[in-house]
C-alpha cells in the first residue's frame, strides 16, 4: 500500500466521519481545559479551530459544527 492509497483512505474516513472527528477533538480539548483549570483555554480554542480547518480541508466542505 503506497502513500497515496493511505492518504485517500484517511481522506475518505475523515470525510465520512467529519462530525465525529470534530466532536472527538472538542471533547479532548474540553477535558484538557478542565484538567488544567482553564489555564490554556485560549490555546485550546486555537487547537479546535485548526482541527476544524484541517477537517474542512480534508473533506472539502465547511461542516455544520464549525462555527466559523
Amino acid at each position: 500500500m503506497g502513500f497515496d492509497e493511505i492518504k485517500n483512505k484517511i481522506t475518505d474516513l475523515v470525510s465520512d466521519n467529519a462530525d465525529k472527528v470534530s466532536d472527538g477533538v472538542d471533547k479532548a480539548t474540553d477535558f484538557i481545559d478542565d484538567k488544567t483549570g482553564g489555564k490554556y483555554s485560549e490555546q485550546l480554542e486555537g487547537v479546535d479551530d485548526k482541527a476544524r480547518d484541517f477537517i474542512d480541508g480534508m473533506d472539502g466542505q465547511k461542516d455544520d459544527n464549525n462555527p466559523a
